[in-house]
């Protein structure tokens, strides 16, 4: 393991945030895609975990200690993250609130469990994280099951005669959650037209939006990130369909709509209720926006994750691992996107999914 860890180590960016090397006393991180396709994520994280560390020091720290921010950049590519990971753990890191995408996340929380650090991800909704990994993993997100389920019934009771199509990008976000909606659309004998995978990172999904159109399909649900499905419905657009495109909590980035254009009108998504209206984010949102920041997606799920953490440790009385575990299994936390507490696999007990449109240019929820 250690030969690898560093051979890979040149692949990760990183950068350390707050107190010096030589002041920090509690080195924490987070992880994501800081740069590709998927950037914007990336940068709502780094933004939601640079607030919550300075806010927490400017409070006299955690345990009268101040944090050090660790930012490691994944790429959402699994071997530069567990590259990452490593990386993490040579700099010390006894936390990490990451990583974004549950490809990520998954091979990357093998190398935490091993070292003994504690990883609560802010987004990563496959459910083999939490049902397959150690018991220092957590996240503060729903799960794809979760949210399969709320668009499968969506599905049915809004589009029940439709000749509906699932496709996927192959990935352990973008199938897990595709497949997880068929399965609950096929057990209420809702069966989907096509079921197709398409390859992320192109620039032309003509061909699948052909394929779309020459079946007359009506819905599509897809699952996957924000640049392709954004570039899909526009080129649905272009060949004239209608069709309505359906997908998940991937797609909570403004740059969905700068891919789209108009073209991205109607289109549909599961997230959770936008903790931006929450009465507990309120100043933390205007500290956002004061900086000129929107706080959008996950920035306020990367800030609530490090609430959790320093909460957990206070309630410890020490950053040991085993003892951040019990706290994080007995209590309730207060963070900016609600109380939160998890249940013995590190899922949390208040898992909520609603519905969002997209409308000239912004996304609102739906009744």
């Amino acid at each position: 393991m250690y030969s690898t860890r560093l051979a890979l180590l040149a692949t990760a960016a990183t950068m350390v945030i707050g107190a010096t090397a030589a002041q920090a006393q509690i080195q924490i991180g987070t992880a994501g895609p800081m740069t590709g396709q998927y950037a914007s994520f990336g940068e709502q994280m780094r933004a939601g975990a640079e607030r919550a560390v300075a806010d927490l020091n400017a409070a006299g720290g955690v345990l009268g200690q101040q944090l050090a921010l660790y930012v490691g950049d994944d790429a959402c590519d699994p071997r530069q993250a567990v590259s990452v990971a490593n990386e993490a753990v040579n700099e010390g890191v006894i936390f990490m609130a990451g990583h974004f995408c549950s490809g990520s996340s998954i091979p990357a929380s093998e190398v935490y469990t091993e070292e003994g650090v504690l990883q609560i991800s802010p987004a990563s909704t496959n459910p083999a994280l939490t049902d397959n990994g150690g018991p220092n993993v957590f996240r503060v997100c729903g799960r794809d099951d979760q949210q399969g389920l709320i668009a499968a019934q969506y599905i049915e009771e809004n589009y029940p005669d439709s000749n509906l199509a699932i496709v996927h990008d192959r990935t352990a976000y973008g199938q897990g959650l595709a497949d997880a909606t068929r399965i609950a659309l096929n057990a209420n004998g809702y069966l989907e037209a096509l079921y197709e995978a398409y390859t992320p990172g192109e620039s032309d999904y003509s061909a699948l939006a052909t394929l779309l159109n020459d079946n007359s399909v009506d819905v599509i649900y897809v699952g996957g990130y924000h640049t392709e499905a954004g570039l899909l419905v526009r080129q649905m657009r272009e060949q004239g369909m209608d069709t309505q495109l359906i997908s998940g909590d991937a797609l909570v980035t403004d740059e969905f709509w700068s891919i789209t254009g108009d073209a991205g009108e109607g289109t549909l998504m599961t997230f959770g209720p936008d903790p931006r209206n929450f009465e507990a984010a309120a100043e933390v949102v205007a500290a956002f926006r004061a900086d000129d920041f929107e706080p959008e997606g996950y920035t306020l799920y990367t800030y609530a994750a490090i609430q959790v953490f320093a909460q957990a440790a206070e309630i410890a009385g020490t950053t040991d691992l085993d003892a951040v575990i019990e706290a994080l299994h007995g209590n309730e936390f207060e963070t900016v996107i609600g109380p939160i507490s998890f249940d013995s696999q590190g899922d949390i007990l208040q898992p909520a999914y609603v519905w969002y449109e997209w409308s000239d240019g912004n996304y609102a929820e739906i009744n």
